[in-house]
């Protein structure tokens, strides 16, 4: 996943925060407690871990906001946020500042990649809670019989993909660009995985998710998930997980643990199926 690279900063206020008291780390959980209601911020249009369905989100990241705050003990408030240009700008207008136009701070961010890098350059945050481990496939129609030759040859193909993501970059600028003109975009994912289904495109390349939630909604048995690895994809995959205002460890430890418990009981793996995905462990989970 690209970030933006910022500023180191703010190691002093880092070290002056270690020596304040217990109950100062405290305050965030606190206040959530005594507010009743955990606010949790989810990306608009990012199906299948939040979009509206006629008004009501759903999704399996507002699936897992509720499990959250249930375990809290309190009311789940999940509201939706556009995404910026910048991760970092999300990170600041849902954690640790709030929007210019009015969009209110949420305790906790969801869909965040967990990165080292990321961590340092946003030093306002702390990321927590990997909760997946996310990656890259591909699927074929019925005008594409074999979906496991080398990219290459799906030349000629209708090829499907999110504008402006990794399978965008990956069929446009990868095998010397003999796939360029061939590409059609969508506004997700999700969305050109179902094109193939819809027969509006023979081969689409997504997020693992996306790709496994559209079939489970699609049920057409002429798409077929490619088995093979897709050969020069730019990442090999990622860890999702959440982020909250740095001030707030005493809510990111309860939450770290709280995710620990959702892996090992199973409810991950349920919250997953519900939405036709398959849960895989983050690399880095505790």
């Amino acid at each position: 996943m690209t970030t933006r690279r910022h500023v180191l900063a703010g190691l002093g206020a880092a070290m002056a925060a270690s020596a304040l008291s217990q109950s100062a780390f405290g305050a965030p959980l606190e206040k959530v407690r005594a507010l009743g209601v955990l606010r949790v911020g989810v990306y608009k249009d990012n199906r299948p871990w939040s979009w509206s369905d006629g008004g009501k989100l759903r999704g399996i990241d507002v699936d897992l906001a509720e499990a959250l705050a249930g375990e809290l003990g309190v009311k789940h408030d999940v509201v939706e946020f556009m995404a910026g240009e910048e991760l970092s700008d999300d990170l600041r207008n849902v954690v640790w500042r709030g929007g210019l136009l009015g969009f209110q701070k949420c305790d906790v961010m969801m869909h965040v990649p967990f990165d080292r890098k990321l961590q340092i350059d946003n030093d306002q945050v702390v990321l927590l809670a990997p909760y997946y481990r996310e990656g890259f496939a591909a699927v074929c129609g019925n005008r594409q019989a074999d979906c496991e030759v080398p990219p290459a040859q799906f030349q000629g193909r209708r090829l499907a993909a999110e504008i402006g993501s990794i399978p965008d970059m990956y069929l446009v600028g990868g095998f010397g660009g003999v796939l360029r003109e061939d590409v059609k975009h969508f506004n997700t994912g999700y969305d050109a995985v179902a094109a193939v289904g819809k027969d509006e495109a023979d081969v689409a390349v997504a997020t693992k998710a996306q790709v496994e939630a559209a079939m489970k909604d699609m049920a057409n048995p002429a798409v077929k998930r490619r088995k093979g690895p897709l050969q020069a994809i730019m990442s090999p995959g990622w860890d999702v997980g959440l982020a909250v205002k740095d001030d707030s460890r005493s809510l990111a430890d309860a939450i770290d643990a709280i995710v620990t418990k959702l892996a090992t009981s199973g409810r991950l793996t349920q919250i997953f199926a519900e939405h036709g995905v398959t849960w895989q462990p983050a690399l880095q989970a505790s």
